[in-house]
């Protein structure tokens, strides 16, 4: 199997609720961006205010894609506490954001039973975008 050519990862925290400074001390680690619900946004172009609020933490891309190494990336920034984890699921969403990005055809990726368990254990979602090659004349 090719594997896809690109790769990124962001470990989510999501909800009406969040308070940043919250779920950065419960998970052990700032950050890449967080805004509670209400917060304006930064890009003068988007105007008005969130309609929720968001942790998140981004990973190294990969290329080729190696979501196994991204996760455990993440996962060795956070905390090891999976009461805290589980915690945190039933209050929001919390999600491991993928977007992976097909240089071709037929391209994929596995997810190891390793990964799919550490995963599990901490009640994060996998959302999956998956973004096929710009093809000539087929987007525009």
């Amino acid at each position: 199997m090719t594997h896809l050519q690109r790769a990124v990862a962001s470990l989510r925290v999501i909800g009406d609720d969040v308070v940043p400074a919250e779920i950065t001390r419960l998970l052990g680690t700032s950050p890449t961006a967080a805004y509670a619900k209400g917060d304006k946004w930064d890009l003068p172009s988007r105007g008005g205010v969130r309609t929720s609020g968001m942790w998140r933490l981004d990973a190294e891309v990969t290329e080729p894609e190696n979501l196994g190494e991204q996760i455990f990336e993440l996962l060795r920034r956070t905390t090891t506490d999976l009461d805290v984890w589980q915690a945190l699921s039933g209050r929001f969403r919390v999600d491991l954001f993928c977007g992976w990005f097909m240089s071709g055809s037929n391209e994929g990726v596995e997810i190891s039973p390793v990964t799919m368990i550490a995963l599990g254990a901490r009640g994060i979602v996998l959302s999956v975008d998956i973004y096929s090659p710009d093809v000539e004349g087929e987007h525009g």
